[in-house]
């Protein structure tokens, strides 16, 4: 490659990077901090409702239910409609519902609202992960996902104490704190879904912030890729939905999941736990601190694997430190080391995604793509019900939350064995070194 093409290639991807990352990085702040923002409204919510531990996680979980409906259609839409519309309408609907969420009554009107949160934000995790693929070239998107997927970091470092202190601090017109928080961190969405109509762009072809030959650069570059993908095996909706390589990292998702809502959900409950005289916000700023430690290691991890071209190593390695982590939390009374193993368990947990999420788009390509990203994370995240309902349930039972933790690790532990026993082989591109994908 000359030195016009170098100079060319990273003065496009440097462009690139700047107008998307920063943007649908907010936008997943914004959304995941809607998702998981009941786990610190169960603070105070579950006493106001009479919510018991069990019926809390069957509350957390029901969202995934109407995201698991409604994730391949929602992500086949996307892919014929476009990002900028369909994801604008995506984050919009959500706000709403959030919003609505503050005058529940009752655990009724939560399973409803719930269900109806999950039907409207179908579609965006993956999305995202597949208007990625437009924009980089395959060596770039684990970084590039990773640093995405930073906000669920972002969110939780912001919406700790955020959330909190509006539950301790405003209760304007006589509602309670837990319910303007719900309006206040719902309203960031609807706004947010009318600024993506405007400001996202669908398809390279269509930037005009791009010049001529770095349009031109760009799309060769991805042209080159998927043709690539498509030279080893051009793949149906069906045979996508039917593919092992597909079902393989769906099942890989969903184990991971379970760790990764379990402790989501219930994190500001289990610090509560950790000391009777730690009020709201307290328990949001200590929060704080496992989400700060992984968002760092995620990004560090991510650019690892995208530096030496290794993905099943990266991948399957980080899940084991989680489960590490999740025992020695709950193994732990000492208040201190606990919150430190809650890090090491988030770190695990994290800096899986960045290297996982390159996997798919190795052997799957535009419209493909779009229903094996889809299928993947909608399989995966049946695994949001699946860890809060029974760290609830085994919390209730047991009176010990360490049971609940011990379940999680062992799923954790199932992930990396899903992702170290497959085989080795393909390499992408003629330019680009091994690497370790096979999930057949």
């Amino acid at each position: 490659m000359d030195h016009y093409s170098v100079s060319i290639g990273e003065r496009t991807s440097r462009k690139v990077f700047w107008r998307v990352i920063p943007f649908i990085f907010l936008l997943y702040i914004v959304a995941f901090l809607d998702r998981v923002n009941l786990g610190y409204a169960a603070l105070d919510m579950n006493k106001d409702l009479a919510i018991a531990s069990s019926t809390f996680g069957l509350v957390s979980g029901i969202f995934f239910f109407g995201y698991f409906l409604f994730e391949v259609p929602s992500n086949i839409v996307l892919h014929r409609v476009g990002a900028r519309k369909w994801i604008a309408r995506i984050i919009l609907s959500w706000g709403l519902v959030v919003i609505l969420t503050a005058w529940v009554q009752n655990t009724t009107h939560l399973y409803i609202l719930r269900f109806l949160l999950g039907v409207a934000e179908a579609g965006f995790f993956p999305g995202v992960i597949l208007y990625i693929t437009y924009w980089f070239r395959a060596k770039d998107q684990a970084k590039a996902v990773a640093l995405f997927m930073t906000a669920l970091a972002a969110s939780n470092i912001i919406g700790a104490p955020l959330s909190t202190w509006i539950m301790d601090n405003i209760q304007w017109a006589g509602m309670q704190g837990w319910r303007w928080m719900f309006i206040l961190e719902g309203i960031p969405a609807v706004v947010l879904g009318i600024v993506t109509y405007f400001y996202l762009t669908d398809r390279p072809e269509e930037a005009k912030w791009l010049s001529t030959e770095e349009k031109t650069w760009l799309i060769e570059e991805i042209k080159r890729e998927n043709e690539e993908k498509a030279g080893i095996k051009r793949y149906t909706t069906r045979e996508v939905l039917a593919n092992p390589r597909v079902w393989r990292l769906s099942f890989i998702y969903f184990s991971l999941v379970i760790g990764l809502y379990g402790i989501g959900f219930w994190m500001p409950t289990i610090v509560k736990s950790l000391s009777s005289t730690l009020s709201n916000t307290q328990v949001g700023l200590i929060t704080m601190l496992p989400y700060i430690a992984g968002g760092i290691f995620m990004i560090w991890w991510a650019k690892r694997s995208d530096r030496t071209g290794e993905r099943k190593w990266h991948t399957g390695l980080p899940p084991i430190l989680g489960a590490i982590g999740l025992i020695g939390a709950g193994m732990t009374t000492n208040p201190y080391l606990s919150v430190f193993m809650m890090c090491i368990a988030v770190i695990g947990i994290y800096s899986f995604f960045g290297p996982f999420w390159a996997l798919p788009a190795l052997f799957l390509a535009e419209a493909s793509a779009a229903v094996g990203i889809a299928l993947i994370n909608s399989i995966g995240n049946l695994g949001g019900f699946v860890g809060p309902y029974l760290l609830g349930y085994l919390n209730e039972v047991t009176g010990e939350m360490k049971f609940g933790l011990f379940f999680l690790s062992l799923c954790l532990v199932i992930t990396s064995l899903l992702v170290l026993t497959t085989r080795k082989n393909v390499s992408i591109g003629k330019t680009e070194s091994p690497i370790d994908t096979n999930i057949s």
